[in-house]
């Protein structure tokens, strides 16, 4: 299962939302699961209940400092399938190099 999230603090005296948000990403670089941190997500690959467990324990860093909390999630639920953080790009690279102009046939 792969997992986007962003979670971020709302209200408070503050505009700033970079030193939450480097809690959160702690929270899930501490995990040990497999993440990436972008400008607009997180990702962690797990199972169900060790993934939505980062996400739950991140969000919880951020509400400790925040008087609210937003959160959007982004779920790749395909049993069977790991590695994928890094596969579902390699798959899109390799077509790149390739030139391919086709159409996909199948899932990313």
């Amino acid at each position: 299962m792969l997992v986007a999230f962003s979670v971020s603090p709302l209200g408070g005296e503050s505009d700033g939302v970079a030193a939450a948000v480097a809690e959160a990403v702690r929270v899930v670089r501490e995990s040990g699961l497999p993440n990436e941190t972008n400008a607009m997500f997180t990702l962690v690959e797990g199972e169900w209940d060790e993934v939505m467990a980062v996400v739950k324990a991140a969000t919880e860093a951020v509400q400790a400092v925040a008087p609210r909390v937003g959160l959007v999630l982004k779920a790749d639920i395909r049993p069977g399938h790991t590695g994928q953080l890094t596969a579902k790009v390699e798959r899109l690279e390799r077509h790149l190099a390739a030139g391919d102009d086709a159409a996909p046939t199948g899932p990313a």
